[in-house]
């Protein structure tokens, strides 16, 4: 029988409930309180500030539309820059790709990479080390901001956009990706659940919008981001998406091996529900 229970406080109204089997474990860092527990469905399950990050049964999920999506869309993506993701999952997704020769990740928390690496070591399976990562602990948006390198696919893996992870969802953050990012470059970042946080797609689609002649999104169903289909933006200077056969040639012959991604469903994922696309004409932009 589990000893407790773990509510979910990310809406008011609504939340997830979620069996404690056992607390692995539990900090307040110097930048969020950190909470790591076993479940009998979706096994060690990370928390920030009462709100589900990942869990070792559907993180693939996330973590496979997060990197493959832009990076097979992008022609030649060699340099990459992720910001975030603590727990190694994007990372060790994005080091698969044989195109791919140097990912820098910046992560605000050095706590959240050392739990991770320790209470979830399935995410990063050693990506921390991989000779083509170099990891920086800082603060993203100064990073973006302040940076003299250029990235041809820029990924934000962000919390939701409250504390640390409020300022990856502004202006001064998406002005700051798009001076570090090539011109032909591609824009990815975690947008939240559209049905439950219809702000979060007029608010990112208007910020976008100054920075970035398209901007779009892309969906994927991720169990424990409860509330519908979990949506990414993507902007950049246009669609770029490849034809299905060359995508299908171009995904057999980098060897990536998923569990969730494939071509067809990479397509796909940009059919969007018509909520969403009213919510893009709203904003009037």
């Amino acid at each position: 029988m589990p000893n407790s229970s773990f509510r979910e406080t990310l809406y008011h109204g609504y939340a997830q409930t979620l069996d404690i089997g056992r607390v692995l474990f539990e900090s307040k860092t110097e930048h969020q309180h950190l909470l790591i527990f076993e479940n009998e469905i979706f096994g060690r399950v990370l928390a920030l500030d009462g709100v589900v990050q990942t869990t070792e049964r559907d993180e693939f999920i996330y973590h496979e539309m997060l990197a493959h999506v832009p990076l097979f869309s992008h022609p030649s993506p060699r340099n990459v820059l992720i910001i975030g993701g603590g727990d190694g999952g994007l990372l060790r997704e994005v080091v698969k790709h044989p195109e791919v020769e140097r990912v820098v990740q910046v992560e605000i928390d050095r706590a959240v990479i050392d739990l991770c690496t320790q209470y979830l070591p399935d995410h990063s399976l050693g990506a921390f080390e991989h000779p083509k990562a170099e990891i920086v602990i800082g603060d993203g948006i100064n990073f973006v901001c302040e940076t003299e390198r250029r990235f041809d696919v820029v990924l934000s893996d962000c919390t939701d956009p409250v504390g640390p992870g409020e300022v990856l969802f502004s202006s001064r953050f998406y002005e700051g990706v798009a001076r570090c990012l090539n011109p032909d470059g591609i824009f990815v970042a975690q947008n939240g659940s559209a049905f439950l946080q219809p702000e979060e797609v007029t608010t990112t689609y208007q910020r976008l919008s100054p920075y970035f002649p398209y901007r779009s999104f892309f969906g994927a169903a991720v169990p424990t981001y409860v509330g519908g289909i979990l949506t990414f933006a993507w902007a950049g200077a246009s669609p770029r998406q490849p034809e299905f056969a060359a995508l299908s040639r171009r995904f057999a012959d980098s060897g990536v091996k998923t569990r969730y991604y494939n071509p067809a469903l990479h397509g796909a994922s940009f059919a969007l529900p018509q909520y969403v696309i009213d919510a893009m004409a709203a904003t009037g932009v």
